[in-house]
This record gives structure tokens, sequence and C-alpha cells, in this order.
């Protein structure tokens, strides 16, 4: 038999309100409404097919307050973590919302409404407060405290669903299983005991032993239950975790284990988030949870320090093991003994024993570089999803962003890489030029600098999406302000290579070398918001590289990008 839910009661809200559906659609046309986060839908599902029970809504300002400081809602139910629906000063305005009024919910992907809220309060969270409390510090190098800062916005609204349907989803419809069919699920397998194990990262034959052991020791089965809404910014994208998660399931005895994916918006809240953890694997019919080494954990500080201890997470769970009525099963670190083949945990490792390890890091620069990645830290089929979405450099799409003043070169120097690029075939290169993108991008732009970091945001998003599919990008436009190159540079970098070269020719030798008299249109004051006269250029502190048009020939200033593409793996074989 599962595991009870927590609070005894299953809230399956989806359940409850099926035969009122049709009303609550059509009452959800007439009420005001707003469009949720990426966040918020991933909570408000989970609050609506009970993975949250015994949440029925978002806190109110008596829940929030309580969960902050003693990690229960105002009834005493354990509950560490707080689940709030932020909305604006302005929507709270404009929508009218007071006490007692109805939201409907929507979905922002296809606008479908989700959920009627009906509003007990709305009240201003102190943010700094929150972070201390729940994440331990008012740190923005924590994931969960820079998002708190900088996308929650400045009001939370408490208040009870109606639940009119779940978000609708288009991948691997087939391993989505709410609590209440993943319950079904184990009766159906004759499951009665079942361990839970929590990731958010690929598999390898590590994580196969380690649950096995579990099973084993445990007497339970395994269910893989891998985290797929939002995870630590960074991670490698759930499309290709299932995928190794799939490959990995034969991989276990027959019938020792299943995969279901929770559609859970992590905090990386340490152990507050273990305890999290523990009762939403309670609430999906789990007997067991594995808990890891800094179990969670978002990594270090602004000071270089942990967050957390490495076994804070299974301390603060165990303190509460009596009212969450989960067994809780301690992560064992397993090791490689290349003498026997086998892996061992490490305390049962004899002394004197060598053994192999491959931390995460090391196989990211594997993956990166093309470097081997022995059998026995992975299975083939998975490194092979893997190298499929982590090709080597020479593989990987790049950018070149090319920066300076009016006539400083970068267009002539842009457009000379692209051929030499074209002539060595190896990925195909798109050139972005200012002037094109001004004209098929940006017409309706002016040179405020609004405008102009909107132009270089649509230039990034363009080389992003190239660099992405594996082609290489020619970006030149001006970009004058560090911060537009700052910014377009994280959304490059997120697909492949990026490489800034300040094209740094003087603004004199710009100016005589100027033979359509733009300069001096600009010096007449005939041109307003001209970079160099009565704008300024902000010149990039640290590039990739630094030439001059005016000292070295195009061809030479080429044959340093190569090389510097070359250097870094980007180009030629290796």
């Amino acid at each position: 038999m599962s595991n009870a839910p927590h609070g005894g009661t299953l809230k399956d809200l989806v359940s409850r309100d099926l035969p009122r559906q049709a009303g609550l659609k059509l009452a959800a046309a007439g009420l005001p409404s707003i469009l949720l986060t990426e966040r918020n839908v991933c909570d408000l599902e989970l609050i609506l097919n009970g993975g949250f029970s015994p949440l029925e809504g978002f806190l109110n300002k008596a829940d929030y307050d309580s969960v902050l400081q003693n990690m229960r809602l105002a009834d005493g139910s354990l509950w560490p973590m707080p689940i709030n629906l932020d909305v604006s000063q302005e929507q709270v305005k404009t929508l009218r919302l007071v006490p007692g009024a109805r939201l409907a919910l929507r979905d922002p992907i296809d606008d479908a409404a989700l959920a009627i809220l009906t509003i007990d309060d709305i009240y201003a969270p102190d943010k700094h407060r929150e972070a201390a409390l729940v994440f331990g510090a008012d740190d923005i190098a924590h994931p969960a405290v820079h998002y708190l800062h900088n996308s929650i916005k400045q009001f939370y609204i408490g208040g009870k669903l109606e639940a009119i349907q779940l978000p609708a989803h288009y991948d691997y419809v087939e391993n989505r299983y709410t609590p209440a069919e993943l319950r079904a699920h184990f009766r159906k397998l004759n499951w009665t005991r079942v361990v839970a194990f929590q990731t958010r990262n690929p598999m390898h034959r590590a994580h196969r032993e380690l649950t096995v052991r579990a099973a084993r020791e445990r007497q339970c089965n395994v269910l893989i239950h891998p985290v797929v809404g939002m995870t630590k910014p960074g991670d490698i994208d759930h499309y290709t975790r299932v995928r190794v998660y799939k490959a990995i399931l034969p991989k276990y005895p027959q019938g020792m284990a299943a995969l279901s994916l929770l559609p859970l918006a992590m905090r990386m809240g340490g152990p507050r988030e273990a305890l999290w953890h523990a009762i939403i694997r309670k609430n999906y019919g789990c007997t067991h949870f594995i808990i890891g080494r800094d179990h969670a954990g978002p990594g270090k500080n602004s000071q270089g320090v942990d967050f957390y201890g490495p076994y804070d997470a299974q301390e603060l769970v165990a303190r509460y093991k009596d009212e969450l009525h989960i067994e809780v099963v301690p992560f064992q670190m397993v090791a490689y003994v290349a003498e026997t083949d086998e892996y061992y945990p490490e305390d049962q490792v004899p002394a004197g024993t060598k053994t192999l390890n491959i931390s995460g890091t090391e196989l990211r620069r594997r993956l990166k570089t093309g470097a081997s990645i022995p059998d026995w830290f992975t299975y083939p089929d998975v490194q092979k999803i893997l190298r499929s979405q982590n090709p080597p450099r020479g593989k990987q799409g790049f950018t070149v962003f090319l920066t300076g003043y009016w006539n400083s070169g970068a267009s002539v120097i842009a457009e000379a890489l692209q051929v030499v690029l074209n002539q060595d075939g190896q990925r195909p290169t798109t050139l972005l030029k200012g002037e094109t993108i001004r004209s098929e991008l940006s017409t309706e732009l002016g040179f405020s600098k609004k405008d102009r970091d909107t132009n270089v945001h649509r230039i990034a998003f363009v080389a992003g999406e190239v660099t992405k599919c594996g082609g290489a990008v020619i970006a030149a436009p001006i970009a004058p302000y560090a911060g537009a190159r700052q910014a377009a540079k994280k959304t490059i970098s997120e697909h492949g290579g990026f490489f800034l070269v300040h094209v740094a020719t003087p603004l004199e030798y710009c100016i005589s070398t100027d033979r359509t008299g733009t300069y001096a249109k600009a010096k007449a004051g005939h041109i307003k918001g001209f970079t160099g006269i009565d704008d300024p250029y902000e010149a990039p502190e640290k590039p990739n590289l630094r030439v001059d048009a005016s000292v070295h020939s195009v061809s030479q200033i080429v044959h340093e990008i190569i090389l510097l593409l070359e250097k870094e793996g980007y180009i030629g074989e290796r």
C-alpha cells in the first residue's frame, strides 16, 4: 500500500472540481485575469494535482509568515517552503484586486484558464527577510534570492483555488503522472515500498548503483523522479536528461524501476528544500526518499563558501522523521574500483584501494573538448545522448561580435571574416551588419540609449539562435554601451562561443577617413545622438581581442581573429 498523503488527504483539486469544470471555465471568461510566470505555472500544477498537499491555494499572509518563521502553515501543518502568487502594483490597481474578488489564472503559452483564485488578502512581502529565513542568507549569489529580488513582483496574493484544468504538456506525456495516477500505477504493479530518487542531472552508472543498493537494503522498488520544471540556471535541459533516464531504465532488473517526471520549480533551498521534496514524494505515494550530500544546494555564496553544509539537509529532515512518515535514505557516495570492476560505498572501500571518479566539471570538460569518457563511468548510449547535445567545440556554433565607432573598419572586417570562414566551409556563416539589422529588424528604432540597447538585444537574440544551431555569426553593430554588450554575451554564451572584438580605431582616424561627410553633419548638429560626437562610446575593458584598423590591414586583423577561434577550438581539427 502506498504512503498516505501529507496531512492525510490528497488535495486533488482537479478531481474535486471536475463536475464544475464547464461552469468554472465559463466564469473565468468574465473575470479579470493574469498570465502566470513559468514558476507560477509549476507551483499551480502541483497545487491543483495534489503534489503540494495539504495546500489548496497560494499562501495568505498568516500562512506565509508562519512558514517563514516556523516551517509550518498557520494550522500547524509542516510545510517549509513559501508558495506565493506575485503581482505588480499596476496589476492590483488595473484589475481592481481586493479581498473577496475572484481572479482567473491563465497559462502564458496558450492563454487557457487553469484556475480561479478567490483572494484572501494582498500583502507586500519583506523580501530581505524571506531570503534570510528561507535560504539562510540575503545573498544574490543564491539563484532563488536573485530571482526573488529581480523577478518577483511587489505583492503576494493569498487565497484558495478552484481547478479548471492542468497546464498542457506536449513532451513525454507518457511519463507525466499526477500523484493520483502514480499511486494507481503503484497499485497496478503491486509496489508497496517505493524509494524515490530526486535528480536534476543526467544519471550514470554510479546513480544506478546507489539506487539499486537503496532498493536492496530497504526491500523497495525504485522511482526515478527527476525535476523537469525550473532547476538551477545552467543545468542541462530536461529534454536531454529525460532521454538519458529512458536509456538508463533498462539497466535495472526487470520490474525494479519506473520513471515519472516532476513539474517542480526548484528553489535550490538546501535543507528546507529537502524537507519539501520529502513531503512531495510522500504525496506521490513513495515510502522512502533518497537525500544526498548537499541536497538541492546552489553552490557557493558571494564569499566563496558553500551556502549549506554537506549534511545539513539530511539532519533537518531526520529531525522531522516522526512527523513526515517517509523514511529518508541517506545518499551513500559510491566509488569505482577498477580491480573488481565494481562500485562500492566509499565507507566500504578497503584502505589503500585505488578508486576512480569523474567530477561534473571534468565531465563537462570532456564533453566540450570531445575527450574520451570511460565506460566504467557511464553507459555508451548515455554518452551518445550527451555528446549529441554537447558537441565538441569544433562542432559548436559561435559569434564574433565586433564593436567600435562608425567607420572604424568593423563592417569591412566583418565581411572579410565571413569570406574566410565560408572558404573554410566548416559551418554556415551569418553576417549581421549594423545597417542591415537597422533596415530589416529595427526600422522603427531611433538612436536613444533605449533604442540602441533594444537593437543590440535583437542582434543577440538572432545570433544566439544561429549559434545554438551550430552556425557561425559575425555581428558588427556599433554597440556603444557596455551593459548591452554584456547582456548580448550572456544571451549568446548560453548556446555557444562568444568573442568580443573591439575595433579600437581612433575616433580622429574614423573622422578623417569618412568620405560620406556623416561625421561633419553630426558635428554641425544635423545628426543628433551620433556616437563619438554627442553620444558616448563605452570602450570594452576586457575584450577577447582589441584591433586597430589605422595600424593593421584588414587581412592581418582577420588572421588574428582566425587564430583566436583556432586557439579556442572552434575551427580546425585537433
